[in-house]
């Protein structure tokens, strides 16, 4: 498996070589193609996973990058269904010390997963627009 482009551009994982022809495989769609060999080029630098993890949409793979465990993802989802919250309700409601939820919630700021906002005259955290995308595409069922 190897990462290449085309001459229009375009990125595909190379899936089969075969004479003169390859088969590839559009790693956002998933349609597979086959190409003329001399038409595809080599993209150095790129591992053929990452290129393959591009199936995912980016806003959710920021979501699985930055939440390290079920705790964080949790925190995500909650702000998203019932937040904006206060760190000072966060602290109350969650099981995460202060440190540990401060810590999170950098992570996903620096994510651009939340954004801090007023919550009744105290500071908090709203999910963004990118988190949510990101969480609807993991919880469609």
């Amino acid at each position: 498996m190897r990462t290449v482009r085309d001459d229009t551009g375009d990125i595909f994982v190379l899936v089969k070589e075969s004479g003169d022809s390859c088969k590839v495989r559009n790693p956002e769609t998933g349609e597979e193609t086959h190409r003329k060999r001399d038409a595809l080029e080599p993209v150095s630098g790129e591992s053929p996973l990452s290129t393959a993890a591009r199936a995912v949409p980016e806003p959710a793979r920021r979501i699985l990058t930055a939440a390290p465990d079920d705790r964080a993802l949790g925190l995500l989802v909650d702000l998203r269904e019932r937040g904006p919250h206060s760190v000072r309700y966060l602290l109350d409601a969650t099981d995460l010390c202060e440190s540990d939820l401060l810590g999170l919630l950098t992570e996903f700021r620096a994510a651009g997963l939340v954004a801090e906002t007023t919550v009744m005259g105290e500071r908090g955290y709203a999910t963004t627009d990118a988190a949510d995308e990101g969480l609807r595409f993991l919880t469609e069922r």
